[in-house]
């Protein structure tokens, strides 16, 4: 008997018996089983060797096992045991985060091969239940939210699609690089917005750190949110914080590369500058406005500053 430890999650797991040479033999053979139309068979071989694996806390061959389950079930097309097989195998007793979380991902490419929306829906709606509340599958989580408020939002129910992608906290995420959570976050803004909750919007906006946008890799993600900013600030009559925003988005390499855009947002600058109410911050900004040689491009528009 082996006695292994390894990690789980963060949580120190012993490995009492090391299934690997008995799954290296089983999973084939019911694949094989399951390519003759006896995907019953197969499947309980699968299923009894997993209760096998995971007492004997094998988090290698569990994974292998409950990945081989969805396998198979997706293969033979039958979506109805493929959620009742997810939902089952993630709530038994002592189940193995890790070998969850790689059944998780396996099942999350199966989303996009389903054959209509209600089962995409369904499917997403098993894979959201059973990583509700678990920390190592949060980015997998995430992702499902994301493409269930993206269904939502083409049925044309945009509220329910921003209270879904609302319910993420993906700053908080430690697992999900940078530039996936502004992309996430762009995308509660924009919801919020197309809903016109406006106060939510400014609250989600605060979560992104400008400093980010610094990298040339971010032009993208910078002018998604300076155009969503504009919006929010047009709505709230802020004219001085939309024109800090159309000079935040024409110092923007691609900004300023292309003179039609260039010319654009530079007329943007002069008339919201115009517009601002006169006071201290205003009139700063008139002086830097005036300092920037751009301006030489647009005569028609430098003589209202």
């Amino acid at each position: 008997m082996a006695e292994n430890a390894t990690t789980d999650a963060g949580r120190i797991v012993k490995m009492e018996v090391d299934y690997s040479s008995t799954c290296d033999e089983k999973i084939p053979e019911c694949q094989k089983l399951a390519k003759e139309g006896k995907i019953h068979d197969a499947l309980d071989i699968l299923l009894a060797l997993e209760k096998q694996t995971r007492t004997g806390a094998d988090m290698r061959s569990t994974g292998q096992v409950l990945v081989a389950i969805v396998q198979i079930c997706y293969e033979a097309k039958n979506w109805n045991a493929l959620n009742e097989h997810i939902s089952s195998l993630a709530k038994r007793r002592s189940q193995l985060k890790q070998a969850v979380a790689k059944m998780v991902q396996e099942c999350c490419t199966y989303v996009d091969q389903t054959p209509d929306k209600d089962t995409k829906i369904k499917l997403i709606d098993t894979l959201r239940s059973v990583t509700e509340g678990k920390i190592y599958v949060e980015v997998e989580r995430a992702r499902l939210t994301h493409k269930l408020a993206k269904l939502k939002e083409e049925e044309g129910n945009i509220t329910e699609a921003a209270n879904i992608i609302q319910e993420l906290q993906v700053e908080t995420y430690g697992s999900m690089e940078k530039r996936e959570k502004v992309e996430l976050i762009l995308e509660q803004i924009r919801l919020c917005l197309a809903k016109k909750d406006y106060i939510r919007t400014q609250i989600i906006s605060k979560k992104i750190n400008t400093k980010f946008f610094e990298d040339d890799g971010t032009q993208d993600l910078k002018l998604k949110f300076y155009r969503l900013m504009i919006e929010l600030d047009q709505h709230e009559g802020s004219y001085l914080a939309t024109c800090k925003h159309y000079r935040a988005v024409l110092n923007t390499p691609s900004v300023q590369e292309d003179p039609s855009q260039r010319h654009q947002v530079l007329q943007n600058v002069v008339l919201y500058l115009v517009l601002a109410p006169y006071d201290n911050e205003q009139a700063d900004l008139t002086h830097r406005v005036l300092e920037d040689k751009l301006l030489e491009e647009i005569p028609m528009y430098k003589i209202f500053v």
